[in-house]
């Protein structure tokens, strides 16, 4: 099936490794160049290039921190120099919290906004004239599921991801008549690095069998009993940038093995 994204621009935060890295793959399976962003200089210089090798399409890396603005115009302004712009935007850079209302202190608190929230309105502002002088483009936002289903000791991850899905829907009725389409995706369980420092904190004081607790985990909360891997999340993902999803618009998808407990 041709998705049509030949020789698109496609700019990925947290584009390093797990489900930006797995997006990165399945754009590039699909002829799209790319501009990946993470903060570790060499290793998104190494993956841009490995990934550009196996697909036979341009690919850069860029060392910045999203979660700065500085970082944001670092990025629009490579993604310029290197290809005039961007077709595609996936805001996937982020991470997990833990803490309690009571004890967290307000710099967490602003830079977990600043990283989930800020980022995706520095780089749609950023990227979207270029998307309309290109005709049109496609902005993802990587939410999760606790922006509807919250997780008790991640209430700075639970309300800035509910920030950016709102923000996300508010960006999609501004920029359609440009065509350009905004969506959402809230993952469940996905096996990333994140999960797994989580787990291995988690069995730290009782013998340290890590791969026990995620599997725990997967069996109390997800109705098909195991974590996703990022590719079969990516695959979603690669769908909603391609003209197939053409009039998907304005919307939040989970992805999730039925861990939403609500319809």
């Amino acid at each position: 099936m041709d998705l049509g994204l030949t020789d698109k621009v496609a700019v990925i935060t947290g584009g390093s490794v797990g489900i930006g890295l797995a997006v990165a793959e399945g754009l590039a399976a699909e002829g799209a160049h790319l501009v990946l962003a993470a903060r570790q200089a060499d290793r998104v210089a190494d993956e841009a290039a490995r990934v550009a090798s196996a697909h036979g399409v341009r690919a850069i890396g860029v060392a910045c921190d999203v979660a700065t603005a500085e970082g944001c115009a670092a990025l629009v302004a490579a993604t310029e120099e290197a290809f005039g712009g961007a077709d595609i935007l996936v805001n996937n850079a982020g991470k997990g919290t833990n803490e309690t209302i009571q004890d967290a202190p307000d710099d967490k608190w602003q830079y977990f906004w600043e990283l989930h929230v800020m980022a995706a309105v520095r780089l749609a502002r950023g990227l979207v004239p270029s998307m309309k002088s290109r005709g049109g483009g496609v902005i993802l936002h990587n939410a999760s599921i606790c922006a509807v289903q919250p997780i008790w000791y991640e209430p700075i991850y639970n309300t800035t991801k509910a920030a950016l899905m709102m923000f996300s829907k508010t960006l999609a009725n501004e920029v359609i008549p440009d065509n350009i389409r905004v969506n959402c995706v809230n993952p469940g369980l996905i096996m990333t690095v994140d999960w797994v420092t989580h787990a291995k904190a988690m069995s730290a004081d009782t013998g340290g069998d890590w791969q026990a607790v995620l599997k725990a985990i997967a069996e109390e909360d997800a109705a098909i009993k195991r974590f996703a891997t990022p590719e079969e999340l990516a695959h979603f993902f690669v769908f909603l940038c391609s003209d197939k999803a053409s009039y998907s618009v304005g919307s939040t998808y989970f992805v999730d093995g039925g861990m939403l407990k609500t319809v």
